[in-house]
């Protein structure tokens, strides 16, 4: 069973990132005041803003240079996702960079851990310095955020690897072999269970949020023989089988950014080496208010990174 989705008190607070770890990055395009209509309303009817990066493997050299990237962005987004490795090492020095790097940003951050952030044994205490910076971290389970009147969820776990269809491990043969998969299938399984819980819990916008990638699309770039190492279709299955607007990992360095589900939910690649920003920004319709769907002719003009961010529709519901 997961946990019920949560609510958090205050908002969370969004993290700085730089493309090249060289400096501060300035994603400079201005952003619309959320205080106004166009905030959140752009002709498509509502939507909820969603900045997301992953990998920014931040260390203790880091420190003080990432926040300036982030100054303007709750005028500008919703809602911040972290795709997991968010250090170097998984170290609780590291983490303290990426927690003083969060501070006073002023939107929700929902964050789930990268491979990298368990590399030193330390992860239970990783999650408890980020979730003391006020950072939510997901792993099996949800968060339930209020944007503009309406509730978003946010479902998420790390994943694992595994492959993906034709091209798979099976549960099956030695202990090791079995326990690896098993791995993976219980971790898309809280992933299913998480995304449950918001439906129940009534969301307007449903997002699941993995390191590991859920499909091979967004791994085009990376050497095939890895893709097994990068993701898993149970992930997939499980994003589809409970339905949600988007999904966003992390993971593939070299991999491309977008892709699609085999039930059509969105998925984005936002590793920081794949976007080459700060963040990216998505626009989610809001389920239910009353607006027609996008025609498929303006998706295909608006621009990926358009100051507004790309819009993000058609997306696969399930209640």
């Amino acid at each position: 069973m997961t946990r019920p989705p949560t609510t958090p008190d205050t908002p969370g607070r969004p993290l700085t990132t730089t493309p090249d770890g060289a400096g501060p990055a300035h994603d400079t395009a201005p952003g619309p005041d959320p205080t106004s209509e166009t905030a959140r309303s752009d002709g498509h009817g509502t939507v909820v803003r969603v900045a997301a990066v992953g990998d920014i493997h931040l260390g203790p050299d880091c420190a003080g240079v990432l926040r300036p990237a982030f100054a303007g962005l709750p005028d500008r987004a919703d809602l911040l996702l972290l795709a997991g490795d968010l250090t170097r090492h998984g170290t609780v020095e590291e983490a303290r960079v990426v927690a003083e790097e969060v501070a006073d940003a002023g939107v929700p951050v929902v964050a789930v851990l990268g491979n990298h952030d368990y590399h030193s044994g330390e992860e239970a205490a990783v999650t408890q310095v980020l979730t003391d910076a006020g950072i939510t971290v997901l792993e099996g389970d949800a968060v339930v955020l209020p944007v503009a009147g309406h509730k978003v969820g946010v479902a998420g776990v790390k994943g694992f690897c595994g492959g993906f269809v034709g091209r798979s491990a099976g549960e099956f043969g030695e202990p090791e072999m079995k326990a690896f998969v098993r791995t993976t299938r219980l971790s898309a399984e809280r992933l299913a269970l998480a995304l449950g819980d918001l439906s129940a819990a009534g969301c307007a916008v449903r997002i699941a949020l993995t390191h590991f990638a859920p499909v091979p699309d967004t791994l085009a770039g990376e050497p095939l023989e890895i893709h097994p190492f990068l993701g898993s279709y149970l992930l997939a299955e499980a994003i589809d089988g409970a339905g949600a607007d988007l999904a966003v990992h992390g993971h593939a360095h070299l991999g491309t950014e977008h892709g699609m589900t085999a039930g059509g939910v969105r998925v984005r690649n936002v590793a920081q080496p794949v976007i080459g920003r700060a963040f990216a920004l998505y626009r989610l319709p809001v389920a239910g208010d009353g607006t027609p769907p996008v025609p498929e002719a303006v998706r295909a003009a608006a621009p990926a990174h358009a100051p507004g961010g790309e819009l993000i529709s058609g997306a696969v519901r399930r209640s």
